[in-house]
């Protein structure tokens, strides 16, 4: 009786059994993460930023497929997003004397659909000062110094048409290359910057501007020779031959590529005071330009072609290398991830820092219209279809602010992680480091600009970048600086 009334009880609850084993964890390993959303398409990334001063904005870009940018300046969740890979990019901030370093500067994070990545940005304070610290010994009248990526030499361009090799401090005895039987340098002519291919470990092949005998401006390929540090100066290869009448200033200076590829090159609008040529505003002629053109199949027959993106490509009476127009004398210009930092020499008043998105061609910036955000020559002009400068300077009274900038770069290197995302930038008669930052690419975004009272660079002709992209600054003295950590403040 008692064994029947057992066997009973248990045979009820074996529904009950059988229920709780279907409602359980589908027989998966104890605590391992539950799938992600098999119908999803799109993923979200949780970026944390944390250790900033109450009320403080963070300066963190994150980009990704599509196109995708987006500014943080605070935690936040990004949904919806398609799935690949991210990059996180994180600028230091200033508050005060206080410098806040993100770590890690940079940091890539990939986004599966139907799941939440993940990434944290934390500063740290510090009170951050800058120095000089020259590196090799005085050149002859250098013009600009560059290296590739991730080499260690440093290439120094001297005006009167040699560039040397500065390797573990010293330059070498035997130049990289010489050209001084072709170079004229009279009034602000001369050899003026280099530029390294992309694709320079595989080909060789790297590009000079300067101007010939005939005040021309000239953009030559040049390429190695099998000794690792001596171009072959026979190779040349003339890509642009620009010719530049009557006047012996505004010869523009820099030949650069960008990340699309393709070569940009800087021109003067011709010289004289005031454009008297009136180049700058003209499309039918190369001077007061950025130019565009493709070499990646260069030959004697066609030493470039002209991109498809170029403004100016298939409209009669202009020259399609035309990037941009309305320059004065962009002498320097730099690339970095927001943009392109073109600074524009002014005439009288005022200098000018220009920054554009690349897919932004076409652009008139004003010369010799405006002069920065004024007009130039007249109290009233049309401004309409220009476009002006999101960052200017007054020379002051007997140029007390500057007379001349030497345009910079935006700081990417690894040394001073708190500098990232800073645009610098110097002037001829001023002799300072200056920065700013630019998160937005516009006017209304510049915030952070700081003078950090270095001492001793003399008159600033140019800046450089290393191969590591460490910035350098250019003095006439004939000394190249490095700029690295000052001592704690």
């Amino acid at each position: 009786m008692l064994v029947d009334r057992a066997r009973k009880f248990l045979l009820s609850l074996m529904p009950l059994l059988f229920l709780l084993a279907a409602c359980g964890g589908g027989g998966g390993n104890p605590g391992s993460n539950p799938p992600s959303n098999p119908g999803a398409t799109t993923g979200s990334l949780q970026v944390s930023i944390n250790s900033l001063p109450s009320g403080t904005n963070a300066s963190v870009r994150v980009t990704g497929p599509n196109n995708f940018v987006q500014d943080l300046t605070a935690s936040q969740t990004l949904a919806s997003l398609a799935p690949g890979s991210y990059t996180v990019t994180a600028a230091g901030v200033s508050v005060g004397s206080a410098t806040y370093a993100p770590s890690p500067a940079t940091q890539t994070v990939t986004v599966a659909a139907g799941a939440t990545a993940t990434a944290t940005v934390a500063y740290s304070a510090g009170t951050l000062t800058l120095a000089l610290s020259q590196v090799g010994n005085t050149f002859d009248a250098p013009t600009f110094v560059t290296a590739p990526s991730g080499d260690e030499r440093l290439f120094v361009v001297e005006r009167d048409g040699v560039i040397r090799v500065l390797q573990n401090g010293t330059a070498l005895t035997v130049p990289w290359l010489d050209i001084r039987t072709r170079v004229f340098t009279g009034g602000e002519g001369g050899l003026l910057s280099m530029a390294f291919d992309p694709d320079f470990g595989r080909n060789g092949y790297f590009y000079v501007y300067y101007t010939d005998l005939q005040q021309n401006i000239v953009v030559e390929r040049f390429g190695t020779s099998p000794l690792q540090n001596v171009a072959d100066a026979t190779s040349g290869l003339v890509i642009l031959r620009i010719p530049h009448p009557q006047y012996t200033n505004h010869f523009g200076g820099l030949v650069a590529f960008g990340p699309d590829g393709l070569l940009y090159v800087g021109t003067g609008d011709g010289g004289g005071a005031g454009d008297p040529l009136g180049n700058a505003q003209n499309p039918a002629v190369l001077l007061g330009k950025l130019l565009r053109v493709d070499v990646r199949s260069a030959n004697a027959g066609q030493p470039y072609t002209i991109p498809p993106g170029n403004p100016y490509l298939n409209q009669p009476g202009t020259r399609p290398e035309i990037w941009a127009l309305g320059l004065r004398n962009p002498w320097r210009f730099a690339f970095d991830t927001s943009g392109l930092y073109i600074a524009d020499v002014g005439q009288d008043e005022r200098e000018e820092v220009n920054i554009v998105a690349l897919a932004q061609a076409s652009a008139n910036y004003g010369w010799d219209i405006m002069e920065g955000t004024r007009c130039y020559g007249s109290a009233n002009c049309d401004r309409s279809g220009l476009t002006l400068p999101v960052f200017e300077y007054e020379h002051g009274a007997n140029n007390a602010n500057g007379c001349s900038i030497t345009g910079g770069y935006v700081y990417r290197g690894s040394a001073l992680p708190e500098l990232a995302g800073r645009y610098f930038y110097s002037d001829y008669c001023g002799g300072y480091l200056k920065s700013f930052l630019a998160p937005g690419g516009g006017a209304s975004s510049i915030s952070e600009a700081r003078d950090w009272n270095i001492t001793g660079a003399g008159q600033v002709i140019s800046f450089g970048r290393d191969g590591a992209g460490e910035l350098y600054i250019v003095s006439a003295n004939g000394r190249i600086y490095r700029i690295v950590r000052g001592p704690s403040a």
